[in-house]
Parts: structure tokens; sequence; C-alpha cells
């Protein structure tokens, strides 16, 4: 065991959200409320980062080649528990090797994020192109481009133009 990991897990204990703040009633337009709902689906991008909000810090975490196995799963798990209590969640290729999931994890401390009080907020870094995909061969999509789409097809898909789908 890494002798920061028992620091490094009371940290991550220590940045679960205990309590959800009221939201006051707000006595909004019918308008108002459609432009908040358009700004969202726009994209706008939020004002803080995850880490501004739970307390800790990317530079904090050692770098995966110092841990075992064993601790990055152990962080891993403890981080998850922590997301959950910030109503967030990452999606991670279930055959994500341990270090790249560690990696994953850590990297959304400097994400700009919105902290919602009911519902949950996702980290999603795959585009659903898998030959551009960040997951690489661990990419949840690839099989279906393997299945469905021959290297012909692919080439000629331009990423972000649905009408060129070739399923």
């Amino acid at each position: 065991m890494h002798p920061y990991l028992p620091h490094l897990l009371s940290d991550i204990e220590a940045a679960r959200r205990t309590e959800i703040p009221e939201e006051p009633e707000r006595k909004i337009s019918f308008e108002e409320e459609m432009e908040e709902i358009e700004k969202w689906l726009e994209g706008e991008e939020p004002d803080h980062t995850f880490g501004y909000y739970c307390g800790l810090e990317a530079d904090n975490f050692p770098p995966p080649e110092q841990l075992t196995k064993k601790d990055m799963k152990e962080v891993c798990k403890a981080f998850g528990h922590m997301m959950f209590t910030w109503n967030l969640h990452i999606s991670l290729p279930k055959n994500f090797p341990a270090a790249l999931r560690y990696s994953f994890l850590i990297k959304t401390l400097n994400e700009k994020t919105t902290i919602v009080n009911s519902g949950f907020t996702g980290f999603d870094y795959c585009t659903g192109y898998a030959p551009d995909c960040v997951f690489k061969e661990y990419c949840m999509c690839l099989k279906y481009y393997k299945d469905d789409v021959t290297r012909e097809d692919m080439d000629n898909i331009t990423p972000g133009n649905s009408d060129e789908l070739p399923f």
C-alpha cells in the first residue's frame, strides 16, 4: 500500500457532500424558465470545476505509476461513491484498466460541471464515433463499428454529420 493512500482516502471521504442545500422557491416566469433550459441545451459552460465544489485537487493525487492496481481500485471505489453524493456519474468502459479508470476519475476534478440537487449530471468522454474515441481500443462503441461498418464505410463518414451514418 502506498503510504499516501490512507490520507488520500480520508480526503476523498471528507469531500463527500453531506447536505443538499434547499433550493428556495423561485418565482420566475415561464419565459425565464425556458431561457434557462435553452442555455443548458446550448451547452453554456458552467462556472466551476468539480474540484471547486468538492475541495479536491487533481495535483494531490499521485500518478498511476506510483500506485498498485489494488490501490487504484480502492481510490476509484471511494471516488465513485464521493461523486455519487454530488449527483455526478462518469461513463467508463467496463473493461477499462485500473490505471485509465483512475486517470479519468481524477480528470473530472478539472472539468467544469453543474451540480444538481435532483437527478444526475454525467461525465461522458465517448463521442460515439469509435475511430476518434479517447478510450481507443476500450471504446464502448467499437464493437458496433466492427460489426456493422466496413473500413471503407468508416473512411467516408464525416464525424458529427448524422446524415451520413451507415446504419
